[in-house]
């Protein structure tokens, strides 16, 4: 499919890849195919211009901001990501990105914060877990990207906040109220705002 710009709950999201370093065992992905009549499984991942000619077809200042969130982490594609984001500021827009927050341990860098916070304006990261360990059992980091994945996003966390990024750390309310609570007093203490949202289930 080509879906990589649609429209959701009011604001425009970017699809770039349906790569992740994570399998949550809540993710959407695991039992639909996009959100509302869009499906998001690419058959490629977009360049700088096709991303570009599909975002033409929409009238963008309609949306109250345009969002980098598809049906995989954004952040493989960082190059992409920074190119379009700029474009877009340069443009007037506000932008956000959703993320689970591991960009410098797949990119193989520690500066990305600093990259992201020059044309992102809003970044909501997914913390979910107030430890590795339980990090590890409902996100399940992939072999790869496994023993460093908590850790990437906290200290992701803690980069974007000091950049002077508006960070917000959200998880699944599946999680129960003693860790939801946790995973609250690890943000703030972070720095960051917080939002337990609702599990998306399969009925």
């Amino acid at each position: 499919m080509k879906n990589f710009v649609y429209e959701f709950e009011g604001s425009l999201y970017i699809n770039l890849t349906n790569r992740c370093s994570n399998n949550c065992e809540f993710c959407i992905r695991n039992f639909m195919d996009g959100v509302g009549e869009d499906n998001l499984w690419l058959d490629l991942e977009p360049t700088y211009e096709q991303v570009i000619d599909d975002l033409s077809l929409f009238p963008l200042k309609k949306y109250k901001e345009i969002v980098f969130c598809g049906f995989g982490e954004p952040t493989f594609r960082l190059s992409i990501l920074v190119q379009v984001a700029n474009y877009l500021k340069r443009k007037g827009f506000k932008t956000r990105l959703n993320t689970n927050g591991q960009c410098d341990l797949i990119n193989k860098r520690n500066d990305s914060a600093k990259i992201l916070a020059k044309c992102i304006d809003h970044i909501s990261i997914s913390l979910n877990a107030s430890n590795k360990e339980f990090y590890d059992e409902i996100c399940r980091p992939l072999p790869q990207y496994k023993d460093g994945a908590y850790a990437a996003v906290v200290q992701f966390i803690k980069d974007c906040v000091a950049e002077g990024m508006y960070v917000t750390c959200s998880v699944v309310d599946f999680i129960g109220e003693e860790e939801v609570e946790a995973c609250r007093q690890l943000t703030e203490s972070l720095g960051a705002h917080f939002r337990a949202r609702e599990t998306i289930n399969a009925d």
